[in-house]
């Protein structure tokens, strides 16, 4: 193969040998007195002329460049010219051959696609850092050149191939990529050990919860939930989102986790919980902000009440497979100061199924966030059987997969609908206190009747007794109408409990022998498993003991 008809038509060749020809047919013309050439190069300090790239053989530059150069003709692609780099680095190539046979590393690197496609749009293409067979990296880049005059027909074309070695940017990147998912999996082994291991499982409530780090791609973020049981049969329910990634996301979300359990413990409406949380967040990083969903569930209510920090809306599916949104009320996200949070309710009844998610869930760069929530009420309606099963049918509907962009948290309550032997297990029974000197052996009368009917064994029954006597005793003194008092069993936990009209919250104290007062509280804490106080909406509180049932009482 003669090489210099090829080099001839590289690009640029043409030009520049036109070039050459223009300046040698048109020699300097000098006028009268013009210094000599010889005397002008010694009268200036300009260094000796050198030979013009022009002048250049385009065969000797390609021999000496470190980077790889083939030269490649006609349909088949046939050898025409290899340089030395490439030589050493694949060996001797023969003359003349098809690329697809003589060329194999070419063929394992899956260029040949490439070269066809370049044949015959006639416009260069490039690949960057493939791993050829050498076990160095290359960026290929494939130029169409034109033999002879370019009227060949497809026999006139060629390509050159030109590959630069870039094993040291690629084992750079690959460092890097390495370091990047170290610091993804520290991140997300930490995620994880923030998380609760294990749900708490609340007497009235079955849940479940899901939580799916982002993709290979997408630092992890700060997503988490929680359930933590409130004692007299409430139960918190919390999710939440560090807006941020990496380590620094998930240590800020472990902070607020723990706070949000401390918090809890004080038995506080939701909206007051997030008021604390709000001033927390921003003690522990001004710049990084997090959204918050804080509700109670009171099965003596039959309702959810909840307080929301720039989170995304509770959905509940009622026992007839309605779906309904909490929308409202919702405040700024946790770290922005200055707001006043409020809190809201949504039925819970017996069948209805409750779920509290992270955006990530339900958005998508391509979508409306309302489609992506109203997407998600769809398959809600139709999500049935145990909270782990909705909890997963909702992630599939939603498309989530492990390489998904964004980290997707999931928190699933059911307050289950007992019927049969289950609903003798769980049972209510309250008595309004009017007041008087008539209404401590009225409460006693009743809990000993009730304790009666639930068939419970003479030591609990004489305990709750005492326990509801105490308790009514304590608010007669120091409470204030309407006073009630509530007897409520389920198959774990018989819970005791008091409401008054005052809102001073009673303390345990240590009695001195001349008091006449101050001992009721101390002997419910000494004789119950669990003890607490509350202030209720409007104003007042519920004064509650528990006591844990043997474990023939719970079957």
């Amino acid at each position: 193969m003669n090489f210099t008809r090829w080099s001839a038509r590289l690009p640029g060749t043409q030009r520049r040998a036109a070039a050459r020809t223009e300046q040698t047919a048109s020699p300097d013309r000098r006028g009268e007195g013009s210094v000599p050439a010889a005397r002008a190069e010694q009268l200036t300090d300009e260094p000796p002329s050198v030979p013009a790239v022009d002048e250049l053989r385009v065969r000797e530059v390609l021999d000496r460049v470190p980077s790889l150069v083939a030269l490649v003709h006609g349909p088949d692609h046939r050898i025409a010219y290899v340089n030395d780099a490439y030589t050493t680095a694949f060996g001797v190539r023969p003359l003349g051959e098809r690329a697809r046979e003589a060329l194999p590393e070419l063929d394992a690197l899956g260029l040949f696609p490439l070269l066809d496609q370049v044949q015959r749009s006639g416009k260069p293409r490039t690949v960057k850092s493939r791993k050829a067979p050498d076990g160095r990296s290359y960026t290929f880049t494939c130029t169409p050149v034109a033999q002879g005059d370019g009227k060949g027909g497809s026999d006139g074309r060629g390509v050159l191939v030109f590959a630069t070695d870039v094993t040291d940017h690629a084992e750079a990147a690959e460092r890097l990529r390495a370091s990047e998912r170290r610091q993804r999996e520290t991140a997300v082994t930490l995620q994880r050990s923030l998380l609760p291991q294990e749900l708490e499982e609340p007497d009235d409530l079955r849940v479940a919860a899901t939580y799916h780090p982002g993709g290979t791609e997408a630092a992890v973020g700060g997503d988490w939930y929680d359930v933590i049981t409130l004692g007299g049969g409430r139960t918190a329910l919390v999710i939440g989102d560090v807006m941020g990634r990496g380590v620094r996301a998930a240590a800020v979300m472990g902070q607020l986790r723990t706070a949000v359990r401390a918090y809890a413990r004080l038995d506080l409406p939701p909206h007051e919980v997030l008021q604390l949380l709000d001033g927390l967040a921003a003690e522990i990083d001004a710049n990084q902000i997090a959204t918050c969903a804080y509700a109670v569930h009171d099965p003596n209510e039959g309702k959810l009440v909840y307080a929301s920090a720039g989170h995304l809306p509770i959905l509940v599916r009622d026992e007839n497979g309605t779906v309904l949104r909490a929308e409202e009320p919702t405040g700024p996200p946790l770290g922005t100061g200055g707001w006043m949070h409020s809190s809201g309710s949504i039925p819970l009844g017996p069948g209805s199924t409750a779920v509290l998610y992270t955006d990530g869930l339900v958005e998508r760069r391509d979508a409306d966030l309302d489609e992506g929530i109203a997407a998600l009420e769809r398959a809600l309606a139709g999500a049935t059987g145990t909270p782990q099963v909705v909890c997963d049918r909702l992630v599939r509907s939603a498309g989530v997969t492990p390489d998904h962009d964004d980290d997707v948290a999931v928190l699933v309550l059911q307050h289950p609908a007992r019927t049969g032997p289950d609903s003798e297990l769980f049972r209510n029974a309250a008595l309004e206190l009017l007041g008087g000197v008539e209404a401590a052996p009225r409460a006693r009368a009743f809990a000993s009747g009730v304790l009666t009917s639930w068939r419970f064994p003479a030591d609990l029954h004489d305990l709750g007794v005492l326990a509801a006597s105490e308790l009514v005793a304590n608010s007669l003194q120091h409470g204030t109408p309407p006073m009630r008092l509530r007897l409520r069993r389920t198959d774990r936990r018989l819970i005791i409990e008091v409401t008054d009209g005052d809102d001073h919250l009673p303390r345990r104290r240590r009695a001195e022998p001349g008091d006449e007062s101050g001992r009721g509280i101390a002997i419910v804490a000494t004789i119950a498993s669990n003890w607490g106080c509350r202030r209720t909406p409007g104003g007042g509180k519920a004064v509650w003991c528990e006591f844990a049932l043997p474990r023939t009482q719970g079957t």
